[in-house]
């Protein structure tokens, strides 16, 4: 075993050997700690590493194994996919790539459920009808409410890819709001006409967007159409089972499913 190396990472430690950093010559660590790539240094000495420091595991366990291990509940793909791309670490890109495909087939088989709820609000606002001079209005507001479940966890990142709220002049999307990898939780309103843009940052009141298309949904129609869109363009189609025809005619309940 060569002398241990401590590397900080984005901020966070890692104490390792030479010889594994350098397992993988032609990787980007093995340029670095082979000299062929200057290295930084933090104000403690540790060879320093401007990436992600907790992603960073993975990476160094794939040096020292040959085998990428993630938790059962991993949902940082997407950032491991750009580490690992940063890397260069030839093996574990296939890894990772082989580990994409077995994720992608064990969410094939997958349910899709929506409970819709809508419900009018009186929302109170003042205009400004002179330099001096406001006036108190009121108007009905539509507020919706959505509340989704579903086993496969690929899908709702794919819908948090599409849909997103527009709150204090920004859109943001909805991924940030996921309760769980399986939950997602929407409320937003429909936009009323004459209330000021400043009164919906005011009052807290999200609207929701669809993107790219930059589409509002106003109504719980656009909201089933859209969904309906992307949930079939990912092998999702109506379960002819459940709900009941009624509810899912009054946009009150909204099943979908997926088959291999």
């Amino acid at each position: 075993m060569s002398e241990p190396i401590t590397l900080n990472v984005g901020g966070k430690l890692y104490t390792t050997s030479l010889s594994t950093l350098t397992s993988f010559p032609d990787s980007m660590l093995g340029a670095m700690f082979s000299g062929k790539i200057p290295t930084k240094k933090d104000s403690q000495g540790n060879c320093f590493i401007d990436r992600d420091g907790k992603i960073f595991r993975y990476i160094l366990n794939f040096l020292r194994t040959s085998h990428l291990d993630l938790p059962e509940d991993f949902q940082e793909m997407g950032l491991l996919r750009r580490e690992v791309d940063f890397y260069q670490i030839q093996p574990l890109i296939e890894a990772l790539q082989e580990k994409e495909v077995e994720l992608s087939k064990a969410e094939k088989n997958a349910m899709l459920n929506i409970t819709l709820d809508q419900k009018t609000q009186t929302v109170h606002f003042t205009v400004r009808e002179a330099p001096q001079i406001y006036s108190l209005s009121s108007s009905n507001m539509e507020v919706f409410s959505a509340r989704i479940f579903s086993t496969s966890c690929l899908f709702l990142k794919l819908l948090g890819s599409k849909l997103y709220y527009c709150f204090n002049g920004n859109l943001s999307s909805i991924s940030s709001y996921l309760q769980d990898p399986n939950h997602l939780t929407l409320d937003w309103v429909a936009s009323v006409e004459g209330l000021p843009e400043e009164e919906y940052t005011k009052q807290n009141l999200k609207r929701l967007w669809v993107v790219p298309d930059n589409k509002q949904i106003n109504s719980f129609q656009v909201f089933v159409e859209e969904v309906l869109k992307i949930a079939m363009s990912d092998g999702f189609c109506i379960d002819s089972a459940h709900p009941h025809t009624s509810d899912f005619m009054n946009n009150k309940i909204i099943r979908l499913i997926r088959y291999k």
